[in-house]
């Protein structure tokens, strides 16, 4: 016997339902993903945001605190003079090979300095100086090196070197104010000097909760699943009704007498 489910009215509310059940699902997972997004509100490609980078003195003062959100990968520009004759050499691992970032301050204002990380050159190699003249310097924004970063461990710094790229240690070879971030080059600014580019910044990974769009995936969620639980119960209340006539017709086929035709009267 067909099942009452195959008929075109319930192959018509098996469609709304799958659709309900898609709608819902996708939703859900929207909104799920809003509530978890990265603290910054648009993550751009660090290599082709550059085209939009803003003034340094746009994201606040020399010394004082930059959030996170600022110096995960925002394209940053500055223009100042280069100290060449502070250029300092930073331990730092490139694909397993031993090396040094070259970072130099440039020098903004009377007194005011941005750390800024020219590339990468291999050990045992002469970094090329830092330009002379006015220079406008355009790169990623990062926040101070710490321990977690991978630099060389180097004990006590000979002359020339620093520790790692911190406002905190730079502070004390440079008689700068200095920004409490650094600037990484591109390799093709002309600053770099040909020296080898350091990767771009990742994106960041850190976020923080939307309460709201959480509420709304759970919303959606919970209206999927009433859908769905509808659904089921209709389907098997169709089925029920269906086994009640069923059974309701055999009943009365049993009562009859096997030896009275059908149709006959008592």
């Amino acid at each position: 016997m067909r099942s009452p489910l195959l008929s075109p009215r319930w192959l018509g509310l098996h469609l709304a339902a799958l659709l309900v059940a898609l709608v819902c699902t996708a939703g859900a997972y929207w909104q799920g993903n809003r509530a978890f997004e990265p603290d910054r509100d648009v993550i751009t490609n660090p290599v082709e945001d550059l085209a939009d980078a803003v003034p340094v003195t746009d994201l606040g003062e020399p010394g004082t605190y930059l959030h996170p959100n600022l110096t995960a990968n925002t394209a940053v520009r500055a223009r100042g003079r280069f100290d060449t004759d502070a250029q300092l050499l930073v331990p730092q691992r490139m694909d397993g090979t031993d090396g040094y970032a070259v970072v130099a301050p440039l020098v903004t204002e009377e007194g005011v300095a941005l750390a800024v990380n020219r590339g990468w050159s291999a050990d045992g190699t002469e970094p090329p100086p830092s330009p002379e003249g006015e220079v406008t310097v355009t790169g990623w924004l990062q926040p101070p090196q710490d321990s977690s970063e991978g630099f060389v461990p180097m004990g006590e710094s000979e002359a020339g070197t620093a520790e790692r790229i911190a406002p905190s240690v730079l502070v004390g070879e440079w008689d700068y104010r200095l920004y409490a971030a650094y600037l990484t080059l591109p390799g093709s600014d002309p600053a770099a000097g040909g020296l080898t580019p350091m990767p771009p910044p990742e994106p960041p990974t850190e976020f923080s909760i939307n309460w709201r769009s959480l509420s709304y995936s759970v919303q959606w969620a919970m209206f999927g699943a009433s859908g769905v639980a509808f659904w089921i119960i209709l389907m098997r209340r169709e089925l029920a009704e269906a086994r009640a006539r069923n059974t309701g017709g055999a009943s009365e086929e049993s009562e009859r007498d096997p030896d009275q035709p059908a149709g006959a009267g008592s």
